[in-house]
Order: structure tokens, then C-alpha cells, then sequence
């Protein structure tokens, strides 16, 4: 398995979907269904600040399969969230991060 790190940018429209709960549960049970979505969460530029993107770490053989993923999911939008795909290797591969 490869490692993938996907790193969203929002729009300011973004803020209008993040504020529906709805589309937020919708989301979180989403990602609840996929494991190989190691892990995720939003992104700001300081903690007193709006949202501005995301992050996801996830396991998948090949890019497509992350790219589906992420189309897939309630809180994609592309008019308000753009997104790049990178491979991923772990700096201190033997150690365990719990978040």
C-alpha cells in the first residue's frame, strides 16, 4: 500500500458547507466508512481564524482510488474546494503517532 496525503483549499463558499450539519454528518460518517482514510481533519492558518482547508492521510494502492475517494465524499465541492495528491513516506517509519 501507498501513502497518499491530500491537501484541500477552500474558498470562502466553503465556510456555508462546513456550517451545515447535515452535509457535516454526512461527511464524518463517510470517512467512518473508509479505513483507509488514516486520518483527517480542517486546516487554518491560526487557531482563532475560519477554516481554510483540510488534510487526509490514507492507504490506497493507486492515486485513482484516493482521487474516488475524495469525489465521493458529502463535503467535496469543487466549486469551493480545490485539492492536490501526494505520495507520502513517514519520517521515523518505526514509530506510532496516536492523535
Amino acid at each position: 500500500m501507498t501513502r497518499w496525503v491530500v491537501i484541500f483549499r477552500d474558498t470562502a463558499a466553503m465556510l456555508a458547507v462546513r456550517a451545515s450539519q447535515v452535509l457535516r454528518d454526512a461527511h464524518v460518517a463517510y470517512a467512518k466508512k473508509h479505513p483507509e482514510l488514516l486520518i483527517g481533519g480542517g486546516l487554518k492558518l491560526n487557531p482563532d481564524e475560519e477554516f481554510c482547508g483540510a488534510l487526509w492521510v490514507v492507504e490506497a494502492a493507486e492515486k485513482s482510488e484516493v482521487e474516488e475517494l475524495v469525489a465521493n465524499d458529502p463535503f467535496y465541492f469543487p466549486a469551493h474546494r480545490t485539492f492536490e495528491i501526494f505520495t507520502w513516506g513517514k519520517l521515523l517509519e518505526d514509530q506510532t503517532a496516536t492523535l
